[in-house]
């Protein structure tokens, strides 16, 4: 069935696939990167849920395909993934829930095809922030020809370190991370990050980090896009995992609505709703 578009109103109806294929992001002419970063949540509010061996993931009630398509077209727009070294110590673990995308999947064939009629590299890179360096790096990242990039503090690069990740294909870029009054000390700088993917000349900047992580970048003002898909169910839980975890912004991040979709509903059961959100800057945008 074809997408409602409630915002901005219009009677056109739009097809779920290539949604968010020719959306705006950024403006590719800037020396400054565009970052965005996309979730999906219940309508209570819950990106994730505990499963039984103790790992945080999302919810099998609120994941599903037309979510995870939307996905995949997010990664096929990103000329690099920001992700922290959590998830590929879950990935060693086993305990990781998918590969980073784009994923090899015949489904997302046509994802693929477009970047090579885009002129762009079969995979996007990927920027892996680590406070520790404690990140072993999946063969098939090499294998997709991917460039991997570790941001860490300077006092933890060793040569050890610099020599172990080269081996498994990965870059150490060494920042001189400062500490943070509302975080913890030595934490990495989000801002100098982006600056040095820039300088590197990435443009496109997709999250696929999880909501730690958000909150650090909404703390650092580095966020220019989110992409939040709303399942229409409550689905309740013990421990209440939300958008944004860590301690609470010194200031508000603002947003405003840029389009919002509806879908009545998935495989038969609660639709969704599929809403873009830009942050605005003292201006407005």
């Amino acid at each position: 069935m074809p997408l409602l578009q409630l915002y901005p109103q219009t009677a056109a109806a739009h097809d779920l696939q290539g949604l968010y294929l020719d959306v705006p992001l950024g403006d590719a002419a800037s020396d400054t990167p565009f970052v965005y970063s996309n979730f999906v949540t219940s309508l209570d509010g819950r990106v994730a849920v505990e499963d039984d061996a103790g790992q945080d993931r999302v919810p099998a009630t609120v994941a599903n395909a037309d979510d995870w398509r939307l996905y995949q077209e997010l990664a096929a727009r990103a000329d690099v993934l920001l992700i922290g070294g959590r998830y590929f110590r879950q990935l060693a673990a086993g305990h990781a829930q998918a590969p980073l995308p784009l994923a090899d999947d015949p489904a997302f064939a046509d994802l693929h095809a477009w970047r090579r009629e885009q002129g762009m590299r079969a995979q996007p890179d990927v920027a892996i922030l680590s406070n520790t360096l404690d990140v072993t790096l999946p063969e098939t990242l090499r294998a997709q020809g991917r460039r991997v990039w570790l941001f860490a503090p300077a006092s933890r690069v060793t040569p050890e370190a610099r020599a172990r990740l080269a081996d498994q294909g990965g870059e150490i870029v060494a920042l001189q991370a400062e500490p943070h009054a509302d975080s913890a000390p030595r934490e990495l700088d989000g801002r100098e990050v982006v600056r040095h993917l820039g300088r590197l000349g990435y443009r496109r900047l997709y999250s696929v980090a999880g909501p730690w992580s958000f909150g650090v970048m909404l703390r650092e003002a580095i966020v220019d896009s989110l992409f939040l898909t709303l399942r229409l169910r409550l689905i309740g839980g013990e421990r209440y995992q939300g958008l944004v975890e860590g301690k609470a912004l010194p200031e508000p991040a603002d947003f405003e609505l840029a389009s919002l979709y509806y879908q009545d509903e998935v495989a038969g059961e609660a639709g969704q709703l599929f809403a873009r959100f830009d942050r605005r800057t003292s201006t407005g945008r």
